[in-house]
């Protein structure tokens, strides 16, 4: 069973390794498709990108994977409030963002699972209650 976490957990981080490398190289692109509802504009796309990257890191190496975890899951609700639901608000095609907010609701529940799962570890001296 711990075979597949660690599968599971490596295949997780991997995509957000890469969305943070788009969000270096494609720069023009994210700039152009997502700041206007951003206040901080083009600076939230290097930042995002670099979050992005540190995270997949983290949560590969797990060295700080709770801490990693919690920030990419306010992370994808950031862009749920601040992306997902203003092209909803203007209708700009629905079906594409209503797919692309589910699946970032549902990356959120994988980043806290993940989260919730390697707690423990990171602090073996805790006990949880399930």
């Amino acid at each position: 069973m711990n075979n597949f976490t660690t599968i599971g957990r490596i295949l997780f981080a991997i995509p957000f390794g890469l969305f943070g490398i788009n969000h270096l190289f494609l720069y023009d692109w994210y700039v152009g498709n997502f700041t206007s509802f951003l206040p901080i504009g083009p600076f939230s796309v290097v930042t995002t990108g670099i979050i992005m990257i540190l995270v997949s890191i983290s949560i590969i190496t797990k060295k700080y994977i709770t801490l990693s975890t919690q920030v990419l899951a306010v992370m994808l609700l950031i862009f749920i409030a601040a992306i997902h639901i203003p092209h909803l608000i203007n209708g700009e095609d629905t079906t594409m963002v209503t797919i692309t907010l589910l699946k970032d609701i549902s990356l959120i529940g994988g980043s806290l699972m993940i989260s919730g799962m390697c707690s423990k570890e990171d602090n073996p001296n805790t006990t949880t209650k399930n």
